[in-house]
């Protein structure tokens, strides 16, 4: 009998353009890992932790635009950004919870955002991606307040994992943040130990030099 896959989790942000781009790689994943997708509300994971995005920094915000766009080029990833970003994904997190969480939901819901560039703040907005997913009276289901503590036990997790941004792949203890790390996701399936040598656990343990007033 085949060993079973590992388990992992997928933390992610609607919000989040590199979520998106990440996905297809994830499927890849999926093949050696047994990942389960947890929509989380990015905005009180950087409430936590005491940040903000990258879009709410002038400057940032442009080339971080720049940059997702060059990415799916690079990658030859359908994307056409939605008409205004930032926006607030709630509604699209609970219609994914309301949905089962399912990576049919998850895709759906991304592609209606992020490779049709369409509006998805609403139940108005959603209201076809609900349909196509089952979901007839998308208003009711994302104010439901089973789903609404549902997103926020994701996002509690989340935190207790020592998730600090979206994406992040969890497999075991080990987090990898961003679609800049896929590389890294890559290089830890084919041995699990690359991490763990002495210049990384050295660095793991570096004092902080200075810090910065507030």
């Amino acid at each position: 009998m085949p060993n079973a896959r590992p388990a992992a989790s997928w933390y992610f942000d609607f919000i989040s353009p590199f979520s998106y781009l990440q996905l297809a790689k994830v499927g890849t994943w999926r093949e050696r890992l047994d990942i389960t997708p947890v929509p989380i509300a990015f905005g009180a994971v950087l409430n936590h932790v005491g940040s903000i995005g990258p879009a709410e920094t002038r400057g940032k915000r442009e080339f971080t635009y720049r940059l997702v766009q060059w990415q799916a080029d690079h990658a030859g990833i359908a994307l056409r950004f939605p008409p205004e970003h930032p926006f607030n994904p709630l509604a699209a997190l609970r219609l994914c919870v309301a949905a089962g969480s399912t990576w049919a939901s998850v895709e759906a819901i991304f592609c209606h955002v992020w490779r049709d560039g369409r509006a998805g703040t609403n139940a108005a907005e959603l209201a076809a991606v609900g349909a196509a997913l089952g979901i007839g009276d998308v208003a009711a289901a994302i104010g439901y307040a089973g789903v609404k503590a549902a997103l926020h036990a994701n996002t509690g997790r989340a935190l207790a994992a020592g998730v600090f941004g979206v994406p992040t792949l969890q497999i075991g203890a080990e987090l990898f943040w961003g679609n800049d790390a896929s590389a890294m996701v890559d290089a830890y399936l084919a041995d699990p130990a690359c991490f763990s040598g002495a210049e990384y656990q050295r660095i793991a343990r570096l004092p902080v030099g200075v810090e910065r007033r507030r």
